[in-house]
């Protein structure tokens, strides 16, 4: 075979191979389809599951887990964040009363939503027994994940 057509075909391969790598990434976000409150609730029972959590601390932490995302929804606002912020960067001189109206808006959208996630998360972890307000420390100073 000639040394060309070897190369060819070498190159075609992986070129299928990242095409379908990125086309089976490309629609879910690692196992998620999207749906929030399906998400939240297997956030619930992952967390639940790790803490032994009963009915009622489960339901704390829906409502803590539902004023979280109400947050983050607060904070995006309406439109892409991305887009906002690389709107920013768009003319030769970024443009410092935008980006200073979109802090004071993220500033304000923080300071209402606030309250209600602290009074959620208290009342979460005030409910808590020591051993598992010992295991949610346990896991803030690890990091971001839990590893069994």
């Amino acid at each position: 075979m000639k040394h060309w057509f070897k190369r060819s075909l070498f190159g075609i391969a992986g070129a299928a191979l990242l095409a379908g790598s990125l086309a089976g990434c490309a629609g879910s976000r690692h196992g998620w389809s999207g749906d929030s409150a399906e998400f939240r609730a297997r956030i619930v029972e992952r967390v639940g599951s790790r803490l032994d959590l009963d009915a009622v601390q489960k339901q704390k932490l829906t409502v803590l887990t539902e004023k979280i995302q109400a947050q983050r929804a607060a904070l995006r606002g309406g439109g892409d964040p991305r887009a906002e912020f690389r709107a920013l960067f768009a003319g030769a001189k970024l443009d410092q009363e935008r980006a200073k109206k979109l802090a004071d808006d993220k500033m304000a959208a923080l300071q209402a939503g606030s309250p209600e996630v602290i009074a959620a998360a208290a009342d979460f972890f005030d409910n808590l027994n020591p051993a598992q307000q010992q295991k949610v420390r346990e896991f803030m100073e690890r990091g971001r994940r839990w590893r069994g």
